[in-house]
């Protein structure tokens, strides 16, 4: 809430200053819309709305971001099929291609102020993307670094006044270090079940539907450009933790004779690096007629140390439409 409050407290200040500006009291006619930087998004994907508005006396005003404008995206309300617009003018389209599937995304544009003049983009969707499924185990956690000794203190001065000396003291001993934490293991790369069809038609995609015991992702791929990463690799073992410096040995202290430093701590033993991941599990069942384009998904299983695991398994037959 604070920061959204200091954002507009910002932007009113930029209004004033001329820097930025809204729409309400300018004399608006016409508004055109279109997304940047690409007027397509894939699955997943974002942009940005530019919007240029025209005012009766022939200027034009564009919104800030890549509209290199003035224009505040508060001068604007958006109505959003398929997609979703932030206040910020930033559109994204969902992940799961099931969503978008045959429907033509849909942004409304209404000017605040000026209810007549409104916009409308219907924004493209392309599978030809690289795509990714990460079924991977995590990295194991780095071990905290052992703690630094404590210096030792300094002896006691004496004399070097030769008609009254007396001995300076010892230095005492420096602690020794901490030793460095073991780092975590790293986790084990998942086992995942891969399915893969052709949607058939002028232009035929790839349907992928990927699974694992707690999840699973669709994707829709054009093989003529996309491509689709799946990877259950293991996790890389976390690095051990530094062992701690071990303190200085206290300085002598002066006189006749002076006092002896004390001895400087023994440094910390590092930590162990953790123990890498096992590499996970594919099988993948293929449908015949999507074999020919089979080369468009790659698959990876390593282990954390980039051992190579089991080879997938995959099997061709018939896979139905996944949805």
């Amino acid at each position: 809430m604070l920061a959204l409050l200091g954002l507009a407290g910002c932007e009113s200040i930029a209004v004033g200053l001329h820097l930025r500006m809204r729409l309400d009291h300018v004399p608006v006619t016409r508004l055109a819309a279109a997304l940047a930087p690409q007027p397509a998004l894939s699955p997943g994907g974002r942009g940005r709305l530019v919007i240029l508005a025209t005012t009766g006396d022939g200027r034009q005003l564009a919104t800030v971001g890549p509209g290199h404008g003035k224009v505040l995206f508060d001068s604007f309300t958006f109505d959003a099929q398929v997609v979703q617009v932030k206040a910020n003018g930033i559109v994204s389209l969902p992940q799961d291609p099931r969503v978008s599937d045959g429907r033509v995304p849909h942004v409304h544009v209404t000017t605040l102020g000026h209810p007549d003049v409104v916009a409308d983009l219907e924004i493209p969707v392309r599978y030809d993307v690289a795509f990714a499924a990460h079924f991977s185990g995590r990295d194991g956690f780095p071990g905290a670094d052992g703690a630094n000794g404590f210096d030792g203190t300094a002896g006691t001065p004496g004399s070097i006044d030769l008609s009254n000396p007396s001995a300076g003291g010892n230095g005492s001993d420096g602690s020794d270090g901490g030793d460095g934490f073991n780092g975590g293991d790293g986790e084990r790369g998942q086992a995942i079940h891969v399915w893969v069809t052709l949607r058939a038609g002028t232009h035929p995609l790839l349907q992928v539907r990927v699974a694992s015991i707690t999840r699973e992702q669709f994707f829709l791929v054009d093989p003529e450009g996309g491509t689709l990463s799946i990877d259950a690799n293991g996790g890389a073992g976390g690095r051990g933790g530094s062992g701690g410096r071990g303190g200085h040995g206290g300085a002598g202290g002066i006189g006749w004779p002076s006092g002896l430093s004390g001895h400087d701590g023994r440094n910390g033993s590092d930590g162990h690096r953790g123990n890498d991941g096992a590499a996970g599990t594919i099988a993948m069942e293929v449908d015949a007629r999507a074999q020919p384009f089979i080369g468009r998904i790659q698959l990876s299983n390593k282990s954390g140390s980039g051992r190579p695991g089991a080879s997938p398994e995959v099997h061709v037959g018939t896979v139905a439409a996944l949805w």
